[in-house]
């Protein structure tokens, strides 16, 4: 097998289980060193045993190079320690894989905000703590003049494209994710760094008793992407989000202007309705939203 990565430096957060452990899996496959992250908590965020220690035993069984890392991702402080230890431990940082995360269901008007917190801090704190400061050592080596061909790969969802009922905290947090993306990938590229986000589909423990899994992909169905997109290869795929479906990947379109008219003037309220109207007859209808069975 070609070894897309050999000789660079990854972090894979929530790599204990799942997608995460199965990215880290396949980058070191790949010939990259990979700290793998795990805080160790529940499906619902509280705190449990990391496994984090058996991927990388996994890792150095077929003669790979890994390290345990136990930072909450989403505490700003701890975010750059474990970045400052991929720097330390293996000489550098090449790729970031933002994948942390766990879910707290339920419908609008029941959502606490002990929950909502939880959620969108774990996921949006959690992916914005270490590209901040990834970004930074970047920004700093590319201003030394010894620029790497740095990668990010964050974890969107179509949750957070389309919408899921049930989800509104975790909708909410998986759309900030792909928003700070695009941003990212502009700001950052100038620095020789490319961002892209994946929304992956996969059997997890996140998605068992919430509906039929039956017939889902398996975590490792998405790591070859993310291999791809964290390799020098993708240097000229930045910005995009890929859903990624088992053996189909799609390109994400994300929000684009659709049909628009200019008033060339003030709208007074009694003239909006006739006009959006036409406006939403000329425009393709939304995807419907997960779990209404449109």
């Amino acid at each position: 097998m070609s070894k897309l990565l050999e000789g660079r430096v990854a972090i894979v957060t929530g790599a204990g289980r799942g997608i995460g452990r199965a990215h880290a899996l396949e980058l070191a496959r790949h010939g990259a060193a990979v700290v793998v992250n795990d805080f160790g908590v529940s499906l619902a965020g509280e705190k449990e045993d990391s496994p984090a220690h058996d991927v990388v035993a996994e890792i150095e069984s077929f003669g790979g190079r890994a390290v345990v890392n136990g930072a909450d991702v989403a505490d700003f402080a701890q975010a750059e320690a474990m970045v400052r230890q991929a720097i330390d431990t293996f000489g550098g940082l090449d790729i970031l894989v933002n994948n942390a995360g766990f879910v707290r269901d339920r419908m609008l008007v029941n959502t606490s905000e002990e929950e909502w917190d939880a959620v969108i801090r774990v996921h949006l704190k959690g992916h914005f703590a270490p590209l901040r400061h990834a970004g930074a050592y970047w920004r700093a080596e590319a201003k030394e003049g010894r620029q790497r061909a740095a990668r990010v790969i964050n974890t969107s969802s179509g949750a957070g494209l389309q919408g899921s009922l049930g989800q509104t905290t975790y909708s909410a947090a998986k759309a900030g994710i792909a928003a700070m993306t695009l941003v990212a990938a502009v700001e950052m590229g100038r620095y020789g760094v490319t961002v892209n986000a994946i929304a992956p589909v996969a059997k997890t423990r996140m998605t068992d008793g919430a509906f039929d899994t039956s017939e889902m992909a398996l975590p490792e169905d998405n790591s070859p992407i993310v291999a791809w997109l964290a390799s020098e290869e993708a240097g000229d795929v930045t910005g995009r989000v890929v859903e990624i479906d088992g053996s189909v990947i799609t390109v994400e379109n994300g929000w684009a202007h659709g049909p628009s008219r200019d008033n060339g003037t003030r709208w007074e309220a009694g003239a909006v309705g006739p006009a959006l109207r036409e406006l939403l007859a000329e425009a393709p209808a939304p995807e419907p939203v997960y779990g209404t069975g449109g």
